[in-house]
């Protein structure tokens, strides 16, 4: 495996609306920076969040997900309570190709704030908004910037194209929109 440049990435991006809308230069005026990387791509969070409380006392139960757990905000500017954590999703729309694995790494703008990002790996084949977590380690409220950057996507492409794609297979996230809550 090897990671993509980019040069690659922008190809990709115009060849086949990998990712959409696409930013080409990497934008850092007065904010966390998004867009092209060297090496990469910093996705932005959109404005949509599902903050987590315990008012209702509900478990959070990967099987049986109970919406009373959550509270949702549409907001530029999203407070995580202390040692608490938000979902929220990428403002970018992803396809990804048939020979190529996407890891996702949390800014290290958020990271020296206790803020962590988490995102499993974009499988070859998948497409739709990515469905981010933030997790407020700290102590202290705790802000996420909307239309700002929230992560970096690294691609890696595989020595040949995978057997079975995350489309052939039909996986349970597969176009999804929006923020996306667990499915069993």
């Amino acid at each position: 495996m090897s990671i993509l440049s980019d040069r690659w990435i922008r190809e990709a991006a115009a060849a086949t609306g990998m990712i959409e809308p696409f930013v080409e230069n990497q934008r850092r005026d007065g904010c966390i920076s998004y867009g092209l990387s060297s090496y990469g791509y910093d996705a932005r969070v959109a404005d949509e969040f599902k903050i987590f409380t315990n008012v209702d006392s509900a478990v959070v139960d990967p099987k049986d997900f109970a919406a009373n757990s959550f509270v949702d905000r549409k907001t530029d500017v999203c407070i995580i309570p202390p040692n608490s954590f938000a979902l929220a999703r990428t403002v970018e729309y992803f396809r990804i190709p048939r020979d190529v694995l996407v890891i996702c790494l949390g800014k290290s703008t958020y990271a020296r704030c206790g803020i962590i990002v988490n995102v499993t790996p974009l499988e070859p084949g998948w497409e739709g908004h990515v469905t981010l977590e933030f997790s407020n380690t700290t102590p202290l409220p705790a802000r996420i910037y909307a239309n700002e950057g929230a992560c970096q996507f690294l691609f890696l492409k595989g020595n040949e194209p995978c057997e079975t794609s995350y489309a052939d297979r039909a996986g349970k996230y597969m176009g999804q929109r929006g923020v996306t809550l667990p499915k069993l």
